[in-house]
């Protein structure tokens, strides 16, 4: 498995991912047409990538996507289930579900984080939706997220990107 970064061509198969992540205990209790329907939803991808958007894709060795995780600063106005400020983008993961649990999301986790702390100006916070039984909250709390809110069934998790400790990239 590779990660690279997400790119414009990358939009559809982002949709793909955002419904794996919405649908991450593997109840079908969401359908692609309701997501892109759904104003909160579909504002996590809508116009990708924007000016701010970033993003990494995972793929296998035959060059096949597997998962994503993508982050987007949304406005007060329209904010994400995860939103903190304007200034804390929100990230989206998701992996297809036959290549879970092999550690290729923290793979994306920490590409992602590395990510935020080399963009032009660097991100210096990262938020997160995570609802109650879902058990990536483990990867996230292992990384640094912490709690900061709470909105219905979710919790909502922001993590300090300077002090994230991320492996180095391999170069």
């Amino acid at each position: 498995m590779s990660v690279r970064p997400a790119v414009a061509g990358d939009a559809d198969f982002l949709w793909r991912i955002l419904l794996e992540a919405y649908n991450w205990n593997g109840d079908q209790r969401f359908t692609a047409e309701q997501l892109a329907a759904e104003p909160h939803a579909a504002r996590y991808v809508v116009g990708w990538p924007r000016r701010d958007d970033f993003g990494v894709v995972a793929e296998t060795d035959a060059g096949e996507s597997i998962g994503a995780a993508w982050a987007r600063h949304l406005p007060e106005s329209e904010p994400g289930y995860g939103f903190v400020a304007p200034d804390v983008p929100e990230l989206t993961i998701g992996l297809l579900p036959e290549h879970r649990h092999r550690g290729h999301g923290r793979a994306l986790m920490e590409a992602l984080i590395r990510a935020a702390g080399e963009r032009p100006v660097p991100v210096a916070r990262l938020s997160l939706s995570v609802e109650d039984g879902n058990p990536a909250v483990h990867l996230y709390t292992a990384l640094g997220f912490t709690r900061v809110g709470r909105s219905g069934n979710s919790d909502t998790m922001v993590l300090d990107v300077r002090m994230c400790r991320t492996p180095p990239r391999d170069r």
